[in-house]
């Protein structure tokens, strides 16, 4: 059986998984933003964020329910952004996520099963493989495919958080009064 949706079918078994959810932890490149990294003559790094993923994570803080940042990379630009956004676990240069996640799950005292992570490459799923609820993005790598409990049907960088972030809402009866801020 499926529950219908704004973005479509969602099988029962993941929406009873998303209205468990109490963190979402999202990697950046590939998810947050579009996985492109621009580089400048001057050394200057350059990264796209949409706005509606801005959205949905501050509509899920909004709501009381966590969000994290675990990043493979270290760059001051996500640390701009997610504080902007009022995102306070921002854990970056991490090669092996399992750690963090750990940690995360410690200091927020969750367990996996009130956990969703959304990622897209072959890195991320150690934690994906333990949290509740996998997600990988549409035009992730096909290995991340094969092993998430859900895909989104927004690519990453362009609305794929911002997608779970409803769904999210929605399971748990808080999507009509989100909250969230233009940003």
């Amino acid at each position: 059986m499926e529950q219908q949706t704004l973005y479509g079918p969602v099988a029962n078994t993941v929406w009873k998984r998303l209205a468990d959810v109490g963190l979402l932890i999202c990697d950046v490149d590939g998810v947050l933003s579009d996985g492109m990294i621009y580089l400048g003559n001057q050394g200057e790094e350059y990264k796209s964020f949409c706005t509606k993923d801005g959205f949905g994570i501050k509509a899920l803080l909004n709501a009381g329910i966590q969000v994290a940042v675990i990043t493979g990379r270290d760059s001051r630009i996500v640390s701009e952004r997610m504080a902007s956004l009022g995102v306070r676990h921002v854990y970056q240069g991490q090669g092996d996520k399992w750690h963090s996640y750990q940690a995360l799950l410690g200091t927020l005292k969750l367990m996996p099963s009130q956990v969703a992570y959304i990622g897209d490459d072959v890195v991320d799923l150690p934690v994906m493989r333990d949290c509740s609820l996998g997600v990988a993005v549409k035009d992730a790598h096909p290995l991340v495919l094969r092993d998430a409990d859900y895909i989104t049907r927004v690519a990453g960088g362009f609305g794929a958080v911002r997608e779970l972030c409803d769904l999210i809402l929605a399971a748990q009866g808080k999507l009509e009064q989100a909250q969230g801020m233009s940003v």
